[in-house]
């Protein structure tokens, strides 16, 4: 039955609050009731109530419905604190299988000033915000990423309990927003086979980007590793230039899932292991999974290509 409630309550959250990069809080999308501490002002001001009845006492009225009054003055403070306030998604960075994602968010003031705004993922601690008029505060929250692929948050948890804490007003906010999870690298040996036409000669070799022989010194450009930077000649204002290693090679290097034994999750996290170790050096090579082109390749442009495509492997990107 459980279960059932909270399908059909998450069904009206969608029509209600649909997902969106931008939500901002209006009066269809805040619920309101009283917190633990209002719940019990209300059973005292019935007490207070029953006992001016019972003697009769006009100051004991007075203060009762003077309490209430404060209530009532309290109920649209809670709900204009919260009301008006725009939620942005900032998006996140990807990270690898163990570690914490981070999703930016971004709170702004349409027009006035929002105090003690808590915001979070139940069950874990919200944070509390203050915002002046028409001001835009960044914020960040995190998540373990438990498994790779695509890493979608709850929705988000926003609510308001200023001024006197008797009401809590609140309102679920889902801003739409993903993080792309990599396998996480596990060392180890890794067969590589060498890419070519078939009636290549197996003994003919050729030189390619790697790290076994110094060749020289090129200028820098962007992707390069920061390990090859040359700092001495940089030093004596020759500029950035990068060390140039060679290695020799029979053909293209290729990380084939094929030739792997072991488990998917496995083999993922020891292909994602040596395309790190491969790009960090330099070395030119090809990616070759059931499904995917292999393209040789070597920059920062192909290594995110080749962790994307390890993260979403087996799954529809």
């Amino acid at each position: 039955m459980s279960g059932l409630l909270k399908a059909r309550w998450n069904r009206w959250l969608v029509r209600r609050i649909p997902p969106a990069a931008r939500v901002e809080l209006t009066q269809r999308r805040i619920f309101i009731i009283p917190s633990r501490v209002g719940g019990a002002f209300i059973l005292a001001l019935l007490l207070m109530l029953l006992a001016a009845i019972n003697y009769q006492n006009s100051l004991a009225y007075g203060l009762t419905f003077l309490l209430a009054s404060v209530y009532v003055v309290a109920i649209l403070h809670t709900y204009r604190n919260l009301a008006g306030l725009v939620l942005k998604a900032g998006g996140g960075n990807a990270v690898f299988v163990g570690e914490q994602a981070s999703f930016r968010l971004y709170l702004e003031s349409a027009g006035r000033a929002h105090q003690a705004i808590a915001f979070g993922w139940p069950p874990a601690p919200l944070q509390a915000v203050d915002l002046d008029a028409l001001q835009l505060k960044e914020c960040e929250l995190t998540l373990p990423a438990p498994r790779r692929g695509w890493l979608r948050p709850p929705r988000l948890r926003v609510e308001s309990r200023f001024p006197l804490g008797l009401l809590v007003a609140w309102s679920w906010v889902d801003l739409d927003q993903a993080v792309l999870v990599y396998p996480r690298p596990r060392s180890g040996d890794l067969p590589m086979s060498h890419g070519g036409e078939e009636d290549a000669d197996p003994g003919e070799q050729s030189r390619v980007r790697g790290v076994d022989d110094f060749q020289g010194l090129t200028a820098y450009q962007p992707g390069d590793s920061k390990r090859r930077l040359h700092w001495k000649a940089y030093s004596r204002g020759h500029g950035l230039l990068v060390k140039e290693f060679v290695a020799l090679s029979g053909g293209d290097l290729y990380l084939d899932f094929d030739v792997l034994d072991g488990e998917t999750e496995s083999r993922l996290s020891l292909l994602c292991h040596w395309v790190l170790q491969l790009s960090a050096r330099g070395q030119p090579f090809a990616l070759r999974l059931p499904g995917v082109d292999p393209v040789v390749a070597s920059g920062g442009d192909h290594r995110q290509a080749c962790l994307r495509a390890l993260a979403l492997f087996g799954s529809q990107a």
